[in-house]
């Protein structure tokens, strides 16, 4: 089993910036792309950013310039810096995860964690 535990949302100004971190621990013997997605209230989960294990990115065009994705695979984390944050960046945001746990290649979902950006 593989837990994904994210951290670092909280409520921010308007032109302010957060980072959020995801660590994944468990029985990992490898992990392909990660990424974070977000929900905001009567909307359907989107993706904001992803990244392979080779550090190739996908940025979604309504954050690109202002969102960057990075991972360190020694340490199973991957990390989503937000910049310039805008109140439409309000949401929760997920972690997601593909791994290898030895069985099969398996997407993991971490629990969310609430960005909200507010005056």
């Amino acid at each position: 089993q593989v837990q994904l535990v994210e951290s670092g949302g909280g409520l921010v100004q308007p032109g302010g910036s957060l980072r959020l971190s995801c660590a994944a621990s468990g029985t990992i013997f490898s992990i392909y792309s990660m990424g974070w997605y977000r929900q905001a209230p009567g909307k359907q989960r989107e993706l904001v950013a992803a990244i392979t294990s080779g550090g190739s990115t996908n940025i979604a065009d309504s954050v690109k310039g202002r969102f960057s994705i990075s991972r360190d695979n020694a340490k199973n984390t991957v990390y989503l810096q937000m910049n310039s944050l805008k109140p439409e960046d309000t949401a929760v945001y997920y972690c997601r995860a593909d791994v290898n746990d030895g069985a099969a290649v398996r997407r993991y979902w971490g629990q969310g964690t609430q960005v909200t950006v507010s005056s």
